[in-house]
């Protein structure tokens, strides 16, 4: 019987090959951040309201002009097909139909034009659900260039920026268990290379990459542009500097660096740097309707899920992961309600109580360097506009 995200998990890894539930389970190092993620939800505590007065609680979302019924994202996960022969376009089918945004991986085994495909087919009424698309900037800026093309035909509204990953994160588990490559009859449908016959290229993990290759990259896309893996308020501060439009705020599930913060740590920081000049979506370790609360009170306008799809595909296809998007959905509500909310955008700081976390962990710190930066931020575009 499916009731919790983690039932997923444990049917899953029933059905499907040991080796590619660790791919799935597994971080980097000894993960201690994988861990991290989750159990910082867990020592956050909820503070309801009461008497508000409200029957039903609005779930829907726009975030950078993409509408969705719910908050809870489709993050980008790798190699769909290693659980299920559909691959991501029974993914991407669930998540229309529960009205969700489904970020599309570079390492999808199924092309963005058929992802998309899948999406139009089963999104209610006709309309086309809202897709992003992950792009690890390549040092072949031709070929990235290229992708963005493709990401932007196939109807994509926003681009997500993979930048936590000059070189590949040690998934030792990987190395144990031998997987290495894709089995036989798989490849990253976004690497083929028409240039070369179709050659399929690895995805580039480059430590060249920088600011540079933003501005670039924000020259030559009019789609909106989030930084998925910044997680120093320094860094957010210079992607609000740089044009970027939004955050995707992710430690890449505790598979680049091992031992960084849980994200949900991290969220008041990152809002008091870019104070609420560009939103933020969190992802990593939200595995219950309460930490979607926990996460949009402390300053997320949405988060996003990793492997809790890639087990809910492994244990039931298409319908395994709408029922997953369902019942996070069912828990989000039944968690709103009882915190005296009249929906997603109903959610103060001060319902949160949270241990102490570095300096602007306190929800009356977060709101002081709000104003901090809010003010520092007033005067550099003065001095911008007086002498630039």
């Amino acid at each position: 019987m499916l009731i919790t995200v983690q039932d997923f998990e444990t049917a899953a890894r029933m059905r499907i090959d040991p080796v590619h539930a660790d791919f799935i389970a597994g971080g980097a190092g000894d993960e201690i951040t994988v861990r991290a993620n989750e159990e910082a939800f867990r020592r956050l505590r909820l503070l309801p309201r009461v008497l508000r007065g409200s029957a039903e609680r609005a779930l829907d979302i726009s975030v950078l002009g993409s509408r969705a019924r719910t908050p809870v994202l489709l993050s980008p996960t790798a190699f769909h097909k290693l659980v299920d022969e559909e691959g991501e376009a029974a993914t991407a089918r669930a998540a229309a139909a529960a009205g969700a945004i489904m970020i599309v991986s570079m390492a999808s085994t199924v092309a963005v034009e058929d992802i998309a495909a899948a999406a139009r087919e089963a999104g209610e009424h006709g309309d086309p659900p809202p897709l992003w698309f992950q792009l690890y900037i390549q040092p072949d800026l031709e070929f990235t260039e290229a992708l963005v093309r493709r990401a932007t035909d196939a109807g994509c509204a926003a681009l997500v920026v993979t930048v936590d990953s000059p070189v590949r994160g040690a998934h030792e588990r990987d190395l144990r268990n031998g997987f290495l490559d894709l089995p036989p009859g798989l490849r990253c449908e976004h690497m083929v290379d028409p240039r070369e016959g179709g050659r399929v290229h690895p995805i580039a993990m480059s430590p060249v990459i920088s600011w540079e290759h933003i501005d670039w990259l924000r020259g030559t896309t009019s789609l909106p542009i989030l930084l998925k893996g910044a997680l120093h308020p320094e860094d957010a501060r210079l992607a609000v500097r740089h044009g970027v439009d939004g955050l995707l705020l992710s430690n890449h599930g505790g598979r680049q660096l091992d031992t960084v913060p849980a994200t949900v740590e991290l969220l008041p920081e990152i809002a008091a740097a870019v104070a609420g000049r560009i939103p933020i979506v969190l992802d990593g370790g939200v595995r219950r309707g309460t930490d979607v609360v926990k996460a949009l009170a402390l300053g997320a306008c949405a988060v996003g899920i990793g492997r809790p799809v890639m087990w809910a595909l492994a244990e039931g296809g298409e319908k395994g992961v709408r029922r997953l998007l369902e019942l996070l959905r069912e828990e989000l509500d039944h968690a709103l309600a009882l915190c005296g909310a009249s929906g997603v955008r109903d959610l103060p700081p001060d319902l949160v109580r949270a241990p102490a976390w570095g300096p602007a962990s306190a929800h009356t710190e977060r709101e002081r360097a709000v104003t901090r930066e809010a003010r520092a931020w007033e005067g550099v575009e003065t001095e911008r506009e007086g002498g630039a």
